[in-house]
C-alpha cells in the first residue's frame, strides 16, 4: 500500500508531481482523497452513517469516521472513488447517484506524519438496511447511524454527546449490536471546519 503513487499539489491546488504514499505522508504533501457520507431520510428525519474503524488500523483504530473514504491514486479521478464504497461496505453505488459537496482541503497532524488532504466529498442517499452492509473487516469494524440533528449539535457545540446505533463485527464474523452514547473523543479528529462543511452540505442537499 505504501508504494501506491499519489498526485501531489502545492498550497494553491496546483499539481506538483507524484510521490509514493508513505513519502506523501512523511513530507506532509497535499494529495487527493475520496469521502462519501451516507445519509438516509425516514419520516422527515435525517440519519447519518458512521464507519467504525478496525482495531487493526495503523492510525485512529476503533474510532468513528466517514462512512467510506480512501486515497485517489495518481491515475484515478474522483469517479473512481466509488470503489471504496463497495470495497469497504459491500454496497454498490453509481457515481451519478452521489451528491457532490466539492473539494474540502484540510490537514491532520497524525502520529509521525502530517496528513494534508484535498478531499473530494460526496453524499449518498442510502436506502439499504444495515443487514445489506458487507464490511471489509481489515478496514471496517462496524457501521452505526445517528440522528443528523444530534450529529449537528455535537459538532456545532450545542451538545456534548451523541447516541449511535448499529453493529460491529467480531473476528468470527458475528455481528454484535451497538447502542451507546459517544462524544467527540470517539471520532477521528478531523478539523472542526471539515465537520461543519459536511453539516452545511447535508442541510443544503436535504433541506
Amino acid at each position: 500500500m505504501n508504494d501506491e503513487l499519489l498526485t501531489t499539489f502545492d498550497d494553491n491546488g496546483n499539481i506538483t508531481g507524484t510521490a509514493p504514499r508513505d513519502e506523501v505522508h512523511r513530507l506532509g504533501l497535499w494529495h487527493e482523497t475520496f469521502h462519501c457520507w451516507f445519509v438516509s431520510k425516514e419520516q422527515d428525519m435525517l440519519h447519518i452513517y458512521l464507519q467504525l474503524r478496525s482495531e487493526h488500523k495503523k492510525d485512529y483504530a476503533g474510532l468513528l469516521d466517514i462512512t467510506a473514504a480512501g486515497h485517489l491514486l495518481s491515475d484515478e479521478v474522483p469517479e473512481d472513488g466509488v470503489r471504496e464504497v463497495q470495497e469497504e461496505l459491500g454496497i454498490r453505488v453509481a457515481f451519478e447517484q452521489l451528491i457532490p459537496l466539492g473539494i474540502i482541503p484540510y490537514s491532520m497532524d497524525k502520529e509521525g506524519f502530517l496528513d494534508r488532504e484535498r478531499a473530494h466529498v460526496f453524499l449518498y442517499t442510502n436506502a439499504s438496511p444495515l443487514s445489506d452492509f458487507k464490511l471489509q473487516q481489515e478496514e471496517v469494524a462496524g457501521i452505526v447511524t445517528a440522528d443528523f440533528a444530534g450529529f449537528r449539535s455535537l459538532w456545532l457545540g450545542d451538545s456534548a454527546t451523541l447516541q449511535i446505533q448499529g453493529f460491529r463485527v467480531e473476528s468470527s464474523g458475528k455481528r454484535i449490536p451497538i447502542s451507546q452514547t459517544v462524544d467527540r473523543s470517539h471520532f477521528v479528529p478531523h478539523e472542526i471546519n471539515y465537520y461543519r462543511r459536511i453539516i452545511e452540505g447535508i442541510e443544503a442537499a436535504f433541506g
